[in-house]
């Protein structure tokens, strides 16, 4: 049964990608009242793929929906490092790691991920899509909130799920540059024709500092394009999708591979995507009534392959400490980042060290990676790199099947 005593009910989300409607399943579930307010007119598709593993797997299957994932899976069936020719200097088969490498046997898109969370909470959840928080009072009624175009409301609680660029965040706890950390790279991602026929299949093609690469999506009918490369802070205007682009132009201008036609295709792309690979590090992920989790309170940067996995996580534990809490917040977001700290640490360190792996600086440390890749089927302690992968995203859940949980 729902517990009807809880305290704290309504409950506003900010954010509709990941953490936001699987925070909202939860919550429902407990017998809370979720409204979600989402900036974009509609669930946002697009984005890159993304690994179902480790604790995150294992909360997809509570919440019933890994038949969908396994559904959605991208099936790829492995990645090649090429040279500017298209001869792969290095290979890696889905089965290297047993699934759980680069190359994860549970990965599906970003954007059909999202559609099967928002699909699983539609109903139980209020949503409100094309609008903004602009402000947060909080009283010891409530947090007064004020929206871009809808007309103010009060919350018990509000919980920002927005992601790198938080306005919870930003409103509640302070400017973004008191918590930002800048690696050293941005990223690009957009959707492209499969002008090259790959089949369930990875490419990617190193410069000194810069990787373009593709794969496959939607049963090989189009290919996801990314970039990366090294950079100090750059300034410009996030909703400038133009202007991004012209960074991306001038940055890989000259290069070789597929680059001129990738580049040409982005003009066209309807989910062009570009952003700062960057870490959120905060010492407290709460304040009063306010909290944060995912992207907006730890963003482990894409470099860890870990921000869905933080994201479920992270939902999973919160919303299960308010119902274990019987909504007493102050209570629950103490018990949230005593279980979520090391964990979000751990995997924030992976980000920090993975850079010049994956973006070498030199042409010889390019080559040195891939020797090393070449290498690595028949070195006998690959074992101990799988096992480290599946330590890195390993978290023991709790069971809050206890906390007034409601069936489904």
């Amino acid at each position: 049964m729902k517990n009807n005593n809880l305290e704290n009910r309504t409950i506003l989300i900010s954010g509709a990608s990941i953490a936001g409607p699987a925070l909202a399943y939860w919550l429902s579930r407990y017998g809370f009242k979720p409204t979600i307010v989402e900036r974009a007119p509609a669930p946002r598709s697009g984005g890159n793929a993304i690994d179902i593993r480790g604790g995150s797997r294992a909360v997809a299957e509570r919440m019933g929906i890994m038949p969908a994932v396994q559904r959605g899976r991208t099936n790829q069936r492995g990645m090649s490092f090429v040279d500017s020719s298209n001869r792969p200097q290095a290979t890696m088969g889905v089965e290297l790691f047993g699934g759980e490498g680069l190359v994860s046997e549970f990965e599906i898109l970003r954007g059909d991920l999202v559609q099967i969370l928002y699909e699983a909470t539609r109903d139980t959840t209020e949503y409100i899509f094309h609008d903004t928080i602009t402000s947060l009072s909080e009283s010891d009624e409530g947090v007064q909130v004020t929206f871009e175009k809808g007309q103010p409301r009060t919350f018990d609680l509000v919980l920002g799920a927005d992601g790198l660029h938080s306005t919870v965040r930003q409103l509640s706890f302070g400017a973004e540059s008191a918590f930002i950390r800048h690696l050293g790279y941005y990223v690009s991602i957009f959707t492209a024709a499969n002008h090259l026929q790959l089949d369930r299949w990875q490419l990617v093609y190193n410069m000194p500092g810069k990787l373009a690469g593709m794969y496959t999506a939607h049963q090989n009918s189009e290919v996801k394009a990314m970039f990366f490369f090294a950079s100090p802070p750059l300034q410009y205007d996030r909703q400038n999708s133009g202007e991004q682009k012209k960074i991306l132009a001038r940055v890989f201008a000259g290069e070789g591979w597929e680059i001129p036609r990738l580049l040409k295709a982005m003009d066209e792309a309807p989910d062009f995507y570009f952003d700062s690979i960057s870490l959120i590090q905060m010492e407290r992920w709460s304040k009063g009534r306010i909290a944060l989790v995912g992207d907006a309170g730890y963003c482990p940067s894409p470099l860890s392959g870990q921000g869905t996995n933080l994201a479920l996580v992270g939902a999973y534990v919160l919303a299960g400490e308010l119902a274990a809490a019987s909504g007493d917040y102050q209570t629950a977001f103490a018990r949230y980042e005593e279980e979520m700290r090391g964990y979000v640490e751990k995997n924030q360190k992976a980000a920090a060290d993975g850079g010049k792996w994956f973006l070498p600086p030199t042409q010889s440390m390019i080559w040195l990676r891939n020797l090393n890749m070449r290498m690595l089927p028949y070195l006998p302690w690959k074992g101990l790199i799988a096992r480290a992968i599946q330590k890195q995203t390993a978290i023991t859940l709790k069971d809050y099947t206890d906390a007034q949980a409601c069936p489904l």
